[in-house]
């Protein structure tokens, strides 16, 4: 242990100077003064690129929030009684979160750079728990999240802000499980995580993107699992690692992160220092400057520090859905596969077929409103053909795998009233039955493919028996392990399949034909496990394949013709002006070129969201443009 004598000195100002030590080394923390003010509850450094002149952040009880400068003068002043703080840079200024201990309520506000003078300020409603911490958290789209804290467990997350400015109307995202005895937080905003201690056990990391799962895993124990003795309690994001205050002992760790594997580097005894709790650093050369908030002030230390952060992937491109659906009917993971039904007379009064695998098929027009339930059982995936003879008129069919009798679900959706309704069912030899898509060749003749869990295809040719839907099967094979996503292009006769945990692959869509299979891609570098949804953007120019690359909450696009070039991936993220977050865990996803008019004019993408976070409902599905698409990836470009 480094140990350190430090005397706290009562200043009016700031004196930047450092102490005497007697022993100084390369990884030696250095005093440079203490601050005295019992009276402080919060403190945090603020970056040199932000503000002029500015040097940090005080909240003083009764008194307010301060902006000082190194020698301790008030820049600016937010009148108020406030307790702990975060912030973040937005375009126009510093955005603040505070807790405002009077009303108990998280508030945000801006102070402007140029003018350096408070905004308007923005409440968050009161939760059900009193907040100890807040701390704020900038996606990759520069989208503001508040996180609250509570000692009892309980926690919130809030979008705030977009890059600019605070959003009118924050928005609650999700509500977490945090650990007891819980009182602060620090976000990594590069490597999307929160840091949350939990004072006698050490420090938790959890995923901080709101689409993630709330999962976490261990950064810093205290004994017998780690170097921590008393009490965890603030924590500073460094870059490559984290100093974290063991209050009791008065002692700071540093910790160093070597990819999710943390190592603990070094610990530098507190002297004279009362129970050490927030802890701000900031990066300034080869060494950090650090701010402690204890019971008598702010101490201020530099220690010399040469590691980097971890380089993060290259960023994901990201588009925002236009629309998103109401709900589906049925609790916990439910919604699944979308299918667009084109209006041909009228593209514009299109639908949009999505199941709900725990009841059964919603209908949806193009503003996601729900026009249709019907409740015929768990039904998986969906697709839809035009043109089916039956009974003497023609009709459009949708066909749906339907778990509870391992059947083919036929539907009629009649082009004039667009309304969907049941046509029976359809036995098949499967066991487990799970996807489907549909295909029809250049004589008309309509097939539907299905498949089970176990790797086996079966492809059933849709009849009109006597006024009765019915399937003859005409052909089998299989894939190794388990599938779900296909899609059929019938102008070229191919069919795409998808294994979840290895490939994608195509063969010969035609039922007196090879199934010899080809490989399009396999899971790797672009494409993560599981493999779910496929789909087909086709136009006169152009057609591409879209599947969904679960495994990393992303949609990989190619050239659906031999070579199967990969043109890009994307992700969809928050739409903050129209209120519609973003999109994860995706099963089931549906695109198509036609001009459905505005915003449609290129056609759309359709995906469910396994996570429907704003609100915080059933879960649904999004609707993205394709120009947004093609914008992000350069097809336009590719088309012309």
């Amino acid at each position: 242990m480094k140990n350190l004598t430090l005397k706290p000195k009562l200043l009016a100002s700031l004196m930047m100077m450092s102490l005497p030590l007697s022993v100084i080394a390369d990884d030696t923390l250095k005093a440079i003064n203490a601050e005295g003010n019992s009276h402080i509850e919060s403190a945090q450094l603020v970056s040199k690129t932000g503000i002029p002149k500015a040097d940090r952040l005080v909240s003083y009880k009764h008194k307010g929030i301060a902006l000082e400068n190194n020698q301790g003068k008030t820049l600016s002043l937010l009148k108020g009684h406030f307790g702990s703080i975060d912030h973040r840079q937005l375009k126009q200024g510093l955005l603040l979160a505070t807790v405002d201990l009077d009303r108990q309520q998280a508030m945000l506000t801006v102070l402007n750079s140029a003018s350096e003078k408070w905004t308007a300020t923005t409440y968050l409603p009161k939760p059900a728990f009193k907040i100890e911490g807040v701390c704020l958290y900038q996606d990759e789209a520069q989208n503001g999240f508040l996180f609250l804290v509570g000692e009892q467990g309980q926690g919130e997350q809030w979008l705030v802000a977009d890059a600019t400015s605070p959003i009118a109307l924050p928005q609650l995202i999700r509500h977490l499980s945090t650990p007891p005895d819980s009182e602060y937080c620090q976000v990594d905003d590069a490597q999307s995580r929160l840091y949350i201690n939990e004072e006698k056990v050490g420090i938790w990391a959890y995923d901080a993107h709101p689409e993630a799962e709330l999962s976490r895993f261990p950064v810093a124990m205290a004994h017998p699992f780690g170097q921590l003795t008393k009490s965890a309690v603030g924590m500073a994001i460094v870059p490559g690692g984290l100093l974290v205050l063991d209050a009791k002992a008065n002692v700071l760790h540093t910790y160093i992160d070597n990819k999710e594997s943390w190592q603990h580097q070094s610990e530098f005894a507190l002297h004279n220092v009362l129970e050490p709790e927030g802890i701000s650093a900031r990066v300034d050369g080869e060494q950090l400057e650090i701010a402690i908030k204890h019971d008598a002030g702010i101490a201020f230390y530099t220690l010399p520090w040469t590691y980097t952060s971890l380089t993060s992937p290259p960023p994901i491109p990201l588009v925002k859905p236009a629309i998103q659906t109401d709900a589906v009917p049925s609790l916990g993971d439910a919604a699944d596969d979308p299918a667009i039904w084109v209006n041909k007379a009228n593209p514009e009064q299109s639908l949009v077929l999505g199941t709900d695998k725990q009841g059964g098929l919603v209908v949806y027009d193009l503003k996601g409103k729900t026009q249709q339930f019907l409740p015929v059982g768990r039904l998986n995936n969906v697709d839809v053909r035009h043109g089916f003879h039956f009974n003497g008129k023609q009709i459009d069919l949708a066909v749906a795998s339907n778990r509870d009798h391992n059947s083919l679900h036929v539907f009629a959706i009649d082009p004039a009233s667009r309304l969907v309704t049941e046509m029976g069912e359809v036995s098949t030899t499967a066991q487990d039955i799970y996807g489907l898509c549909m295909y029809k060749n250049k004589q008309g003749d309509i097939y539907t493919i299905v498949n089970d869990k176990d790797g086996r295809f079966f492809q059933y040719q849709m009849q009109d028996k006597q006024g009765k839907i019915a399937g003859e099967l005409v052909r089998e094979f299989k894939v190794a392990t388990q599938p779900e996503g296909c899609v059929a292009d019938d102008k070229h006769d191919r069919l795409f399949i998808g294994e979840e945990n290895r490939a994608v692959w195509t063969l010969d869509a035609r039922a007196d034909q090879s199934t010899v299979m080809t490989q399009v891609m396999p899971v790797g570098e672009h494409l993560k496990d599981d493999i779910e949804g496929i789909s087909l953007y086709q136009n006169d120019k152009q057609d591409y394949l879209v599947i969904s690359s679960q495994g990393n909450d992303s949609y990989v696009v190619l050239d659906a013709l031999p070579p199967f070039t990969y043109r890009g991936v994307f992700r969809i993220g928050f739409n903050t002006a129209a209120g519609i977050d973003g999109v994860s865990e995706t099963d089931g996803l549906d695109v198509s070129s036609v001009n459905f008019g505005q915003p449609w004019q290129q056609g759309m993408l359709v995906v469910q969201d396994g996570r429907n976070r704003m609100p915080l409902e059933n879960q649904n599905f999004k609707y993205v443009p394709w120009s947004e698409i093609a914008d992000q990836l350069g097809l336009s470009k590719l088309s012309k």
